[in-house]
Formats: C-alpha cells, sequence, structure tokens
C-alpha cells in the first residue's frame, strides 16, 4: 500500500469519486437553500462574534451540557466495553 493511499484512506480514484458525489450532494442542498459560501462563511463569524460579545457565558452553558451528557453516555460506555471485552 503507498503512502499516499495510506493517507487517502482509498485509492486516489476512489477517493476522487466519492468526493465528487459528496460535493454534488452538497452543492445541490446549497442551492436549494440559496445558500453561497460567504453565507456560510458570515454565518460561522456571527456565531464566533455572537459568542464573543456574550462574554463566554454561552461557553459555560455549553460545558454544562456536555457535563449533563456525559453522565449518561460515559457510563454507558464503559458497561458495552465491559461487555464486549469479555468475548
Amino acid at each position: 500500500m503507498s503512502a499516499l493511499t495510506r493517507f487517502l484512506g482509498d485509492s486516489p480514484l476512489r477517493v476522487l469519486i466519492k468526493l465528487l458525489i459528496v460535493s454534488f450532494i452538497v452543492g445541490f442542498i446549497m442551492s436549494v437553500f440559496n445558500w453561497s459560501p460567504l453565507d456560510v462563511y458570515y454565518s460561522l463569524r456571527d456565531t464566533v462574534l455572537g459568542i464573543w460579545n456574550m462574554g463566554f457565558e454561552a461557553l459555560g452553558r455549553l460545558g454544562g451540557y456536555i457535563l449533563l451528557g456525559a453522565f449518561i453516555v460515559v457510563p454507558g460506555f464503559i458497561i458495552l466495553r465491559l461487555l464486549s471485552y469479555r468475548r
């Protein structure tokens, strides 16, 4: 297996075909919603500026959501790993 194939995860031709298909789907969806790449860029920029202007309060809420989810996800992950370890 060549270094390029290892890097891409598949043969270059197959990766190119997959990228073309995904690009077509994303382009079609963006066309349906009348979005442009600049619209996406401006939305991301406005989101970052909004978080910055809120004094990072949103990041505190995000951390709270992560902790709440972790109380469910981490024990479930540990249980699943223990059950699969016995096999």
